[in-house]
């Protein structure tokens, strides 16, 4: 059973190694531009997200007036 684990979670050494895989592709100065384009994605998701379920809603509701 733990083996089915180890395959899925990368413990610390592997951490490290993908962290300096990533500095070797990338470099330290494109790293903050990536991660800010990341976030930027992330709240762009959650933001359409949000929307979709407001709508959902107002539908529902309008659906219970009926």
């Amino acid at each position: 059973m733990q083996t089915i684990f180890a395959i899925g979670m990368p413990g610390g050494p592997e951490m490290l190694f993908i962290v300096f895989i990533i500095l070797l592709l990338f470099g330290a100065k494109k790293i903050p531009d990536l991660a800010r384009g990341m976030g930027k994605g992330i709240r762009e998701f959650k933001d359409a997200t949000k929307e979709i379920k407001k709508e959902v809603d107002e539908a529902g509701k309008e659906i219970d007036k009926q």
